[in-house]
């Protein structure tokens, strides 16, 4: 008996006696006495696999659209959290040179430090950066308390950088503790 192709077929002789024939029909079964009869037989498919790739296929495309729209929502939130990690960077530097220009003011160079409180309308005095490349659309804001406990004068100055950009803010404040040395 040989396999092929999901039929059954056999080496008998073709001069095989018909009783010989109804005898193996009989006791052999439906599938070879039908082939030993001489009739062909047709592959069965069951009708409940028809059409099963479609479904599949449909399957595949409609979860491999769910992960593409997963990736494109997960690299628009990412550009957006770049974005907004740059302008942070941008209001960390305002803030920063806010200070950077307050303790300039209250410590001068070859000049004894002044007193927060002579300096008047602080805000007003404060750097723009209108002409400063990545900073034109940022603002600071800063502040000054001093106090005198003993003999020693303590300062305490906060600086507040403030970035828009299209309609999108943020903020950084920043604070810097110093005394003075007489």
């Amino acid at each position: 008996m040989f396999h092929k192709q999901g039929l059954v077929t056999t080496n008998l002789p073709a001069t095989m006696p018909d009783k010989l024939s109804n005898k193996l029909s009989n006791k052999l079964p439906d599938e070879l006495s039908d082939k030993l009869s001489g009739r062909l037989l047709k592959r069965q498919y069951p009708k409940q696999q028809a059409g099963s790739a479609l479904v599949i296929a449909i399957f595949v495309i409609i979860v491999l659209s769910v992960l593409g729209a997963a990736l494109v929502k997960m690299l628009d939130s990412s550009q957006e959290s770049v974005a907004y990690e740059v302008l942070g960077t941008r209001a960390y530097t305002a803030a920063l040179s806010g200070l950077q220009w307050q303790l300039a003011e209250v410590f001068p160079l070859n000049a004894a430090a002044t007193v927060c409180e002579d300096q008047t309308n602080i805000d007003a005095l404060t750097p723009t950066f209108n002409n400063t490349q990545g900073l034109a659309q940022c603002q600071v804001s800063v502040s000054c308390a001093a106090f005198k406990p003993e003999d020693i004068r303590y300062y305490t100055i906060t600086a507040t950088g403030s970035c828009d950009i299209n309609g999108e803010k943020t903020s950084r404040k920043l604070a810097v503790d110093a005394r003075s040395l007489l």
